[in-house]
């Protein structure tokens, strides 16, 4: 540890994104393991107003950096202090991206070793009641002046450095510091344990902020190959940033097949709601097939938008969808096209005047439309999809009642299957909707042999 040499840095911003917001004040120290041997320190006009918070934060305001370099005048000599050195710092990656991107808009491609103090003193030193830079410096007795200043950060940040090296006989930081080491990529609040415990296995993984609360769901062939996926990088973007902050640990749920993984997925989310899924939560069918008699005693058959107060025959993800459905049912069953409507709107019946002529008999037409009504439900099969376990000592079992997902589950492989009834107690029951009964469809276009219908077993 003592041949290399580190630039410990901090840095001051007006924001907290480097895409978004610029560098205010940065200090860099350079140390070698065992002593300070050079430091750098200075404002940093940033081009555009710091907001009040960050005032009321820091102390830097618009009038102490109106004369200050801007970040391509001291570039040069920031990227002197940082190459071929480790860059240290406390929550790494938040400071190390700020200079990256800097850098980067001043016209240098920089990049460099990272080392975490917070990583660093969670290894070291477990157990503790938080690692924020102030409150590990109390527990530990480290003196720090001039809080949330770049130099006065740095300074601490030094000295818990040297400090973390004394105590580290265990030689924790080497091992960090190598460059196939886990703490380069992982979140600074995750724990390497919970990354290590993943299985390169198919299922879903959930990310949990630090008050246990989930706020990422996602699915994964290879469970742990997928959560390291979100680790890697250089995103500066302000979403990616929180995300990789707010992460504090991990949980996972194994699935026999990709398939019952993206079930899963699906209602996980509509269950928990968390803050950074997006896609699964806004997809809701569009569109229904309703049925309804008017006055003049007629049956319609209608396609129009989804409504919370209308229960409909079945749901669809465009227009087009229900039009080729309903057109498919009026031709089959021979129904009269003034009492079909293709696009109708909840709450707009169109109705056919009873005056009107060549109308059809009321009963024969009623009953052409109850036949279709019941053909499309008949169309809606109970069936199972069959397929490989987790492991070789069973199966898996997902369930399809009426057309509509009931749950999946697990049996043990030997179990005689002669009537699919009985592999229905051992499914987990969960809601269906749309995507689904989407997901499912797709998969038995690719594996037909894996359905099983009640009369065919």
């Amino acid at each position: 540890m003592k041949k290399m040499e580190y630039a410990i840095v901090d840095i001051e911003t007006t924001g907290g994104n480097a895409r978004g917001s610029r560098i205010t004040e940065i200090a860099i120290i350079i140390h070698n393991g065992t002593e300070i041997i050079e430091r750098y320190e200075t404002l940093v006009n940033p081009q555009k107003e710091i907001p009040i918070p960050i005032f009321a934060l820091t102390g830097i305001n618009n009038e102490m950096v109106k004369n200050a370099p801007l970040f391509e005048d001291i570039s040069e000599r920031v990227l002197e202090l940082l190459t071929d050195r480790i860059f240290v710092a406390h929550n790494v990656n938040f400071d190390y991206s700020f200079v990256r991107h800097e850098l980067e808009a001043s016209g240098f491609k920089w990049t460099a070793r990272k080392l975490c103090t917070v990583r660093a003193a969670r290894k070291i030193k477990p157990g503790l009641p938080s690692y924020s830079l102030g409150r590990l410096c109390n527990s530990l007795g480290i003196p720090l002046e001039n809080r949330h200043r770049a130099g006065g950060d740095a300074d601490a940040t030094a000295i818990l450095f040297r400090k973390l090296i004394e105590w580290d006989d265990d030689k924790i930081l080497e091992q960090m510091l190598k460059k196939t080491a886990q703490d380069q990529r992982l979140p600074p609040n995750l724990h390497p344990d919970d990354f290590n415990k993943l299985p390169e296995k198919p299922g879903v993984y959930y990310f949990y902020n630090e008050f246990k609360k989930v706020i990422y769901v996602g699915k994964a062939i290879n469970i742990k190959k997928r959560v390291a996926t979100h680790f890697t990088g250089h995103s500066v973007n302000a979403q990616r940033q929180n995300f990789l902050r707010d992460i504090h640990s991990i949980s996972f749920e194994e699935c026999a097949t990709e398939l019952m993984a993206l079930i899963l997925e699906c209602t996980e989310i509509k269950k928990l709601w968390p803050a950074y899924n997006r896609a699964l939560k806004k997809f809701e069918p569009k569109f229904g097939l309703y049925h309804y008699q008017a006055r003049n005693g007629y049956s319609y058959l209608a396609i129009g938008k989804q409504s919370k107060f209308q229960d409909s025959l079945e749901h669809f993800n465009s227009l087009s969808d229900g039009i080729n459905v309903l057109q498919s049912l009026a031709n089959e069953f021979q129904l009269d096209y003034r009492f079909c409507n293709y696009g109708w709107k909840t709450g707009a019946i169109q109705t056919v005047e009873t005056e009107s002529t060549n109308l059809p008999d009321i009963h024969v037409h009623n009953n052409k439309v109850e036949n279709a009504i019941q053909s499309l439900k008949n169309s809606k099969k109970t069936f199972a999809i069959i397929d490989k376990g987790r492991t070789e000592d069973e199966r898996s079992i997902i369930w399809v009642e009426k057309g509509h997902f009931y749950g999946m589950g697990y049996i043990p492989w030997d179990t005689p299957i002669t009537n699919l009834n009985d592999v229905k107690e051992a499914v987990t029951l969960y809601k269906s909707n749309q995507y689904i009964m989407q997901l499912i469809h797709s998969f038995i276009e690719k594996a037909p042999r894996k359905q099983y219908f009640l009369d065919k077993i």
